[in-house]
């Protein structure tokens, strides 16, 4: 537990990131997290703000079994399908997380207190699919600060359309690559427009797009270094970090369009950045270096509970270190190029990589509860 000593020494950081419009948000969750109120003194004491889940963060929760087993043993006994037993114990774990933010949800009038469930990544190249799920979560979790979250894929762009224009907020995912979160704007202000035409209450759909940021350093990196030389070396470690500020580039210039305009004439609502995969990956770099150097209004930052634990430590935030870094930014990525390394190679991998890791985690989870049902005397399907 946090003691109360401890939380006054080490809000520091993690309030100036909050005074600078940083949206803190948790990017773990579990039924021992729910139930210990570890999740509720989190925010009480860490600035936390909302949650973030993903299929590789349940497998983590529901494969240990624990704070799982009276519901496994409610659902064997119903002979679900491993499928449906999935499902509940996800969105339950969801429902009550919502539960916990709810208060933070009405005191941001909508903005934060959100909690963020995927869809199947099965269905990540299956529109139709996609929006079916979207219907179906949101449904099932019954919270309006539940966000679904729908993969930046090809064919996730036209269901973030239809799921946004039937009124439902999302949080976008897996978005590697800069003209990919350009889309994912497009698509989200298609939505709205759609949902303006319907009679919708805009202001009540939000909306994230979570940028991925440390897989891009992992892959250049690894490129720079096979590379070797001198040049190649200086560059490591510089190319998420210029991504990342060259999207926010792009989000300032798309909601100070004119059609973005009209839209926040009707009181619609930003669709806020969102930095993902903020735990680094290389050991050498600070391990706050993803919170420090991507310091800007109006985003949101996804952490891993050891990040949030080190910016609250030793975490150096000092204002915006964003907004003046276009130039630069975009020099690294020009560098980058002319060494060989293709920036649109790369970001297309880590997308495929991305969905087909959780779809091996979702696959581990499915394996794990059939285990667990089959244990208990039932034959899921």
């Amino acid at each position: 537990m946090i003691t109360v000593t401890e939380a006054t020494a080490t809000a520091g950081a993690l309030k100036r990131l909050s005074d600078e419009g940083v949206s803190i948000w948790l990017d773990d969750l579990s039924r021992r997290r729910i139930e210990s109120g570890n999740l509720a003194e989190l925010v009480a004491t860490r600035n936390v703000v909302g949650v973030t889940t993903n299929p590789s963060i349940f497998q983590a929760a529901i494969g240990s079994g624990e704070g799982y087993e009276e519901q496994l043993a409610d659902l064997a006994v119903r002979g679900v399908t491993v499928d449906e037993a999935v499902r509940m114990m996800t969105t339950a774990d969801v429902r009550a997380a919502a539960d916990v933010l709810r208060p933070v949800y009405e005191a941001t009038g909508g903005r934060d207190g959100r909690v963020s469930i995927e869809v199947d990544p099965r269905l990540a190249h299956d529109t139709a699919a996609t929006v079916a799920e979207a219907r179906q979560l949101a449904w099932l979790v019954d919270r309006p600060n539940v966000m679904i979250k729908i993969p930046a894929t090809k064919a996730g762009l036209p269901a973030i359309t239809e799921v946004i224009g039937a009124g439902i907020s999302v949080n976008v995912t897996l978005i590697f690559s800069l003209e990919r979160y350009r889309e994912v704007m497009d698509a989200y202000l298609a939505g709205l427009e759609r949902a303006q035409a319907a009679g919708l209450d805009l202001s009540a759909i939000h909306s994230v797009a979570s940028f991925f940021v440390s897989r891009v350093d992992a892959e250049i990196d690894k490129r720079l270094t096979l590379l070797g030389t001198d040049e190649a070396l200086a560059l490591k470690g510089r190319a998420a970090l210029a991504n990342a500020r060259l999207a926010y580039q792009a989000y300032e210039q798309v909601f100070a369009g004119a059609r973005w305009q009209a839209l926040g004439g009707a009181r619609a609502n930003r669709q806020r950045p969102l930095w993902a995969s903020t735990g680094v990956k290389d050991p050498a770099y600070k391990d706050t270096l993803y919170v420090d150097e991507l310091v800007a209004p109006g985003t949101v930052n996804t952490m891993p509970e050891a990040t949030l634990n080190a910016v609250a430590d030793h975490g150096d935030v000092q204002g915006d270190t964003v907004t003046g870094g276009y130039a630069q930014a975009r020099a690294d990525l020009a560098a980058v190029e002319r060494l060989g390394i293709s920036y649109d190679e790369v970001v297309r991998q880590l997308e495929n990589e991305g969905v087909a890791k959780f779809e091996v985690a979702w696959q581990d989870l499915l394996d794990a509860v059939t285990k667990s049902l089959n244990d208990k005397g039932v034959d899921a399907e």
